[in-house]
């Protein structure tokens, strides 16, 4: 069995697309997978699975998850050895920022660093990205919210039909944590 993390995208935001996390637990129970253990109410749960790869689980429990709650949710599914070595891949500083000042966002697959090209960095300063493995690493001092980078990283997008999804630093070591053996 190897523990995953699936990072559902845009649920439970602003009163939209609504999943119950207990529901949610439920619903991948019933797909077979084990410890089925949610974070937070924004779209992270992790689960044991003897079956499948990262993209064949984010597949299903995408689907199961449109036919159960009537709406499509974009799902990335990582091992733990992956989450880890985002976590240890780290670029700037994480143990001396506050978690609100950095950010990473999970592609489902590589991205083509290409589509960054034009982004203007010493115009965003003090903020900073940097690309890693199928994920995108942010430094925004003044959180995300007010990050005029974010905003002009996200207006470039990633590559078509590629899924990107955001989360904190430390919701980053949580599901380090969670997904350890």
């Amino acid at each position: 069995m190897t523990m995953y993390a699936a990072l559902l995208r845009g649920i439970n935001v602003g009163g939209n697309r609504r999943l119950p996390m207990a529901e949610l637990r439920t619903l991948m129970q019933g797909l077979g997978h084990g410890e089925v253990r949610t974070y937070l109410q924004s779209g992270q749960a992790v689960f044991a699975s003897g079956h499948g790869d990262d993209e064949s689980l984010a597949a299903e429990l995408g689907a199961a998850i449109e036919k159960r709650f009537g709406f499509a949710v974009d799902v990335v599914v990582r091992d733990h050895a992956y989450l880890r070595a985002v976590a240890d891949a780290c670029p700037f500083p994480a143990a001396e920022l506050q978690p609100k000042q950095l950010h990473v966002t999970y592609y489902s697959a590589p991205v083509d660093a290409a589509r960054f090209d034009g982004v203007d960095r010493a115009a965003h300063l003090p903020e900073e990205f940097r690309l890693g493995d199928r994920a995108l690493y942010l430094y925004a001092p003044d959180g995300l919210g007010r990050s005029k980078l974010a905003e002009q990283l996200s207006r470039r997008g990633p590559n078509r039909g590629l899924i990107a999804t955001t989360r904190n630093w430390n919701t980053v070591v949580k599901l380090v944590e969670m997904t350890a053996q």
